[in-house]
């Protein structure tokens, strides 16, 4: 069986100072999430293109969980694989390190770069005008949080031309360690739009929602439930059929909102749980 051509283009990229890995990646293909993107964190992020190789994805992370370069994981990749004239990919290792590779025989337009801390890469574009674009957006997002710079990349790099097919899906992930649902997962972000006709905005969208439902208010911006707020979330929830012993109330609410990883107690109250309850 043929591997998939997976004509993208994408950015694998890391914050070290936040101990985040990343990769954000758009194509005109079905599903592009399912196949380019791969992170470990601590170890790096992998995004495997073109004439795809899903299997430089977990064999790119187990070398660089051993402490190899990305030069290094990328020259392993390539070496071993007799059909690399038509493969892409773009590392990022552990300490921030940077390789991309593009075939010989990858369908122009193709080509990538790299900096610190981000490889980016495409193929079937319509310049390279894209992955440049990927390039300055990111280095231009210094200190903003990973996620946010990895959409702001895609959408610049569409604005700029893109994949000359077309547009079909988009994905973004995003590793920390615990950094996940509950803290008890390595996976920060990982979404995916496999079918759409404008997939970046429509993940951006979809982003949103996630950084509402899971996103983190540091805790100095928190509320302080004084008697008067107190007695505003009981009549509140209340309302909503929520009764009784006001802790129980706001838990059960939260989780019907999938808002429970936003809700610690009821000494404080996250602003933004406050403000959803309010708009309800």
């Amino acid at each position: 069986m043929a591997e998939p051509v997976v004509a993208t283009y994408s950015i694998a990229a890391c914050d070290l100072e936040a101990g985040q890995w990343g990769v954000a990646t758009q194509s005109k293909f079905l599903a592009v999430g399912s196949i380019v993107p791969w992170a470990a964190p601590g170890a790096g992020a992998v995004a495997t293109q073109a004439l795809a190789n899903p299997r430089y994805g977990p064999d790119g992370l187990a070398l660089l969980a051993q402490g190899l370069s990305a030069t290094d994981v990328v020259a392993r990749l390539t070496e071993a694989d007799d059909g690399r004239a038509e493969r892409q990919v773009g590392v990022v290792d552990g300490r921030g390190g940077s390789a991309t590779y593009t075939g010989s025989e990858c369908l122009d337009w193709a080509g990538g770069l790299t900096g610190p801390g981000f490889a980016v890469q495409g193929n079937i574009l319509v310049g390279e005008e894209t992955v440049a674009a990927l390039a300055t957006t990111f280095t231009a997002g210094e200190g903003r949080p990973l996620a946010e710079r990895l959409l702001e990349c895609l959408a610049a790099a569409q604005a700029a031309g893109g994949d000359r097919r077309g547009q079909q899906s988009a994905a973004l992930l995003v590793v920390e360690r615990n950094g996940g649902y509950g803290g008890l997962s390595d996976t920060l972000v990982d979404l995916r739009v496999d079918d759409h006709e404008q997939p970046v905005a429509e993940l951006a969208r979809i982003y949103g929602i996630h950084a509402l439902l899971f996103g983190k208010t540091p805790r100095g911006e928190w509320i302080d439930v004084d008697d008067e707020l107190r007695r505003e979330l009981t009549e509140r929830l209340g309302r909503l059929g929520y009764e009784g012993e006001l802790a129980r109330a706001l838990d059960d609410w939260s989780g019907t909102e999938n808002l429970e990883e936003r809700v610690d107690g009821i000494e404080q109250i996250d602003p933004v749980v406050l403000q959803e309850l309010r708009s309800r």
